[in-house]
C-alpha cells in the first residue's frame, strides 16, 4: 500500500475518533483524560518554576510520598464503585502499622518480618469484613459504620501503643526502603513493558479474530508506544538516584491485580452492576450483600498494605499512625482521578493518577516554601472542582441516555 493510500485510509479513522471525542465531551464521558492533562501541566509548571523539582532524587521522593496513599486509594475506588464510603481507612492503615511494629519488636513477640506483615494484613481485612457485614447484613449506612470505625480504630491505636515503636526488622523496613540495582530495574521495566504489549496487542488481535474491530486504532497505537516509554523513562530516572524502589513495584503490581479483578472477573462486573443499580442487580440473582462485604474486605486489605508502606517509610509508628490528612488524601485521590462518588463509574488507575497529582502539587509547593495551609487550600479546591465536574458529567450522561 502506498503512503498516499495509507494517509487516505487513516483519515476516516481520525474523523471517527474526533467525532467520538466530541460525543464524549457533550455527554460528559471524559474518563481520566482531564486529570492526565492536568498532571502533565503541573509537572511541566513545577519543572520550570520550582528549583530541584525535576531531579532524580526528588522523583524518587515523590514516589515514596504517593505510594502509601495510593494503596489506600485503590481500595477506596472499589468502595466508591458500589456507591458507598469508607471513612475508617486512615486509622485502619494505622492498625496495620502498629500490629506489624509490635510483633517485630525484639522486646516483645519478635516474629519474622513477613509473618508480622501477614498478620497485620489479615487483621485489617477482618476489620473490613466486620464493617462490611454490619453495612450489608444489618443495613446501617456505610457513612455511620465507618465513621464509628474511624473513632474505634483510633482509640485502639491510642490504647494499644505505649508510644513510639522503632521498626528494626529489615523485611518490614524494606517494603519502602529497598531499591533494586540498575540492572534489576531495567529487567523489571522491560518485563513490564513486554507484558503490557503482549496483553494489549493480544486482546486486540483476539478481538479481530472474533470479528470485533479495534474501536480506536490511533488510541491503541498511542498506548502501545506511550506506556512502555513511560515505564522505561521511569526506570532511567530512578537509576540516576538509588534505583527503582520496591514500593513503586508494589504500586504497579497492585494496579495490575486490582484492574484485572475489576475488569476481567465476574466479581468485578458485579461491583459495577451494584454501583449502577443495586436493586436491579439483586433481582438478577446476584448477592448484593456478599459483593458489599468483599468490597469492604478489599478496602481493609489495601488500607493495611498502605499502612505497612507508611510505617516502613518512617521506620517507626506512633500515636499519630493513620492520622493527619491520610484519609482525605486517599478519598481525594480516587475522586480527583475520575472515580464517581455516585457509584458505577471509575477505574483502579484513577487512584494512581489522582495520588500522583496530589503528591506532585504538594511536593512542588513544598519546594517553593509554601505553608501547609496553602497546600490544603489548593488540594481542597482541586477536590471541589473534581466533584463538581463529576456531578455535571453525571447530569450530562443522564440527558444523553448513557
Amino acid at each position: 500500500m502506498s503512503v498516499g493510500a495509507a494517509a487516505v485510509q487513516s483519515e476516516p479513522e481520525v474523523e471517527a475518533l474526533g467525532e467520538r471525542v466530541r460525543a464524549n465531551i457533550r455527554s460528559g464521558n471524559l474518563g481520566s483524560a482531564p486529570v492526565i492533562i492536568a498532571l502533565g501541566l503541573v509537572v511541566l509548571f513545577f519543572s520550570v518554576w520550582a528549583p530541584n523539582f525535576f531531579t532524580p532524587v526528588n522523583f524518587s521522593n515523590l514516589i515514596g510520598q504517593m505510594a502509601g496513599t495510593c494503596m489506600l486509594a485503590y481500595g477506596v475506588v472499589f468502595v466508591l464503585l458500589i456507591g458507598e464510603i469508607d471513612l475508617s481507612i486512615g486509622f485502619v492503615s494505622g492498625i496495620a502499622g502498629v500490629v506489624a511494629a509490635r510483633l517485630q519488636d525484639p522486646t516483645g513477640a519478635h516474629l519474622a518480618g513477613w509473618l508480622c506483615i501477614l498478620i497485620a494484613l489479615l487483621a485489617t481485612t477482618a476489620i473490613g469484613a466486620f464493617q462490611g457485614t454490619v453495612i450489608a447484613r444489618v443495613g446501617v449506612p456505610s457513612f455511620v459504620v465507618t465513621l464509628a470505625g474511624l473513632l474505634i480504630w483510633q482509640g485502639v491505636i491510642f490504647t494499644g501503643l505505649p508510644g513510639v515503636i522503632v521498626i528494626q526488622d529489615n523485611i518490614v523496613n524494606d517494603v519502602y526502603g529497598y531499591f533494586f540495582s540498575d540492572l534489576g530495574g531495567w529487567i523489571i521495566g522491560i518485563a513490564i513493558s513486554v507484558v503490557y504489549l503482549v496483553v494489549t496487542l493480544g486482546s486486540a488481535i483476539a478481538g479481530r479474530r472474533h470479528g470485533i474491530a479495534v474501536r480506536d486504532p490511533l488510541v491503541l497505537g498511542l498506548k502501545v508506544v506511550a506506556i512502555p516509554l513511560i515505564v522505561l523513562l521511569t526506570v532511567w530516572i530512578c537509576n540516576k538516584d538509588r534505583g527503582v524502589p520496591f514500593a513503586l513495584l508494589l504500586v504497579v503490581a497492585m494496579l495490575v491485580i486490582l484492574t484485572f479483578v475489576a475488569k476481567r472477573t465476574t466479581f468485578g462486573r458485579h461491583v459495577y452492576a451494584v454501583g449502577g443499580n443495586a436493586e436491579a442487580t439483586r433481582r438478577a440473582g446476584i448477592s448484593v450483600p456478599r459483593i458489599r462485604i468483599v468490597v469492604f474486605m478489599i478496602s481493609g486489605f489495601m488500607a493495611g498494605l498502605g499502612g505497612i508502606v507508611l510505617a516502613s517509610r518512617l521506620q517507626s509508628v506512633d500515636l499519630n499512625a493513620g492520622g493527619s490528612t491520610l484519609l482525605i488524601d486517599a478519598i481525594s485521590a480516587a475522586v480527583i482521578g475520575g472515580t464517581s462518588l455516585f457509584g458505577g463509574r471509575g477505574n483502579v488507575r484513577d487512584a494512581l493518577i489522582g495520588s500522583a497529582l496530589i503528591a506532585t502539587i504538594a511536593n512542588g509547593m513544598n519546594i517553593k516554601g509554601y505553608s501547609t495551609g496553602i497546600i490544603y487550600i489548593v488540594t481542597g479546591s482541586i477536590l471541589l472542582l473534581a466533584v463538581t465536574f463529576d456531578t455535571v458529567a453525571r447530569r450530562l450522561q443522564v440527558k444523553s441516555g448513557r
